[in-house]
């Protein structure tokens, strides 16, 4: 059973930054391709930000020159830094792989004040 476990969510201005974490069990993380997903309220969760097992990314284009896909050396963590927030990035976060073959995390919520 694989698990996923999102952190470092919480409120923030427009214009200010925040780096998610996603602790991921075993080593899935490294043999993978990984994303990060948000749910905005009201809407579909969709794809964010992908990281390949070979570290190429790729991002929508919301959230591209913004946000930064990453993992450690140890590959069994994925991080989302997060530069330049707006309110629109507001949502739950969540991370998986790509496509989402393991069960969802609980996400950290990110609420982008104006």
């Amino acid at each position: 059973q694989v698990h996923l476990v999102e952190s470092g969510g919480g409120l923030v201005q427009a214009g200010g930054s925040l780096r998610l974490s996603c602790a991921a069990s075993g080593t899935i993380v490294s043999i993978n391709n990984m994303g990060w997903y948000r749910q905005a309220p009201g809407k579909q969760r969709e794809v964010v930000a992908r990281i390949t097992s070979g570290t190429i990314t790729n991002y929508a284009d919301s959230v591209k020159g913004r946000f930064t896909i990453s993992r450690d050396n140890a590959k069994t963590t994925v991080y989302l830094q997060m530069n330049s927030l707006k309110p629109e990035d507001t949502g739950v976060y969540f991370c998986n792989g790509i496509p989402p073959y393991y069960s969802w995390g609980q996400g950290t919520q990110v609420t982008v004040s104006s």
